[in-house]
Formats: C-alpha cells, structure tokens, sequence
C-alpha cells in the first residue's frame, strides 16, 4: 500500500454537494484504504491505499455518486508525484503570500497543443501568471482566486481536463500530511 492524496472537487463549497468529511473516510475505508486523514471540509485526502491513485480516484467517485447521490470528480497523486509537485513549483518567488499561490491539479495529461494555446493567451490576462509542468497548473494570482480570469473553469475548458485547484498553503498542509513536507 503506498500513500495517496486524493482531492475532490466542488464539494462543501457555498453549501453545495454537502460530504461530511467522516462520512467520505468511512467510504474509503469501505474501498480497502487505510490511515485515512482529510484536512479541513473541501475534499482533501490523505491515505494509504493499493494501486494507481487514478483507479482509487474513480472508484471513489463512483462511491460518493452510489452512497451519497452526487457527481464529485475527484483527482488522486501518489505521494511522490505530490512531492515532486511542490518541489518543481516555478512560481514560488513571485509571492511569500501562499493565498496568491494555487496549483490547479489534472485529472489526465493535456495535449501539448492545448498547453501551447494557454500559455499564449494567459499571457494577456498579467498580472495573473500559468506554468503548466504535466498534470499541475501553476498559478499565481495576485488578486485572489475569486477573482482570477485563470480559474478552474477556464483551465478545463482550455485543456480538456477535468481539474481541482489548491491554494499554496493547503498543497504544504498535505503534503506534510503525506509525509513528503518541504
């Protein structure tokens, strides 16, 4: 069993898709995972699980829709993927504030060309700034998430990928969590 960090999208947010967080540790228990962990109320976990994070991902999904009635995507990382995640974050010294920070997390690879296409159109949304590296987005957003044109929404529809996005200081929080802290 090898530790994975599964992150669910959309769920607890403006009263939305309500998923107590003991309820979705029980359901992956149910799906054979173990030390299961969550940090704070928006879908972010932590556990120790047998095969590819991508499977547990679906399986998951398919749990929350067959238990709970909601449709949750949900995105997973091994824990040496979410390291190697925070260690390559390009944009790091652009901000001490990790809140202007965000890391937008693919559920699959993009096509080259579509990445291409983003990097040249983000380039007119500055102050805001994208660097893609695989399946991560690299985000910094100065004026907030809330805010920022470079949003989820438009990211997946940019890249055609399913995608959930985490603000600096909650990729630390997990990773620490994960135990692959900086």
């Amino acid at each position: 069993m090898d530790t994975q960090l599964l992150l669910l999208r959309g769920i607890n947010v403006g009263g939305r898709n309500r998923v107590p967080m003991a309820d979705l540790r029980a359901l992956l228990a149910s799906l054979g995972c173990e030390d299961v962990s969550t940090y704070v109320q928006s879908g972010n976990v932590v556990c120790r699980a047998a095969g590819p994070p991508e499977v547990l991902a679906g399986r998951l999904g398919a749990a929350i829709t067959a238990e709970l009635g909601l449709t949750v995507p949900v995105v997973g990382r091994t824990a040496a993927e979410w390291a190697a995640t925070v260690a390559a974050n390009p944009l790091c010294d652009l901000d001490d504030d990790p809140t202007r920070l965000h890391v937008t997390f693919l559920a699959g690879l993009p096509d080259p060309e579509r990445v291409d296409a983003l990097v040249a159109e983000a380039g007119a949304l500055a102050p805001e700034v994208v660097a893609v590296s695989g399946r991560d987005v690299y985000l910094h957003l100065p004026s907030g998430y809330h805010r920022a044109k470079l949003n989820q929404a438009f990211l997946e529809r940019r890249l055609g990928q399913v995608a959930t996005a985490r603000n600096w200081r909650t990729v630390l929080a997990l990773a620490d969590l994960a135990g692959v802290g900086t």
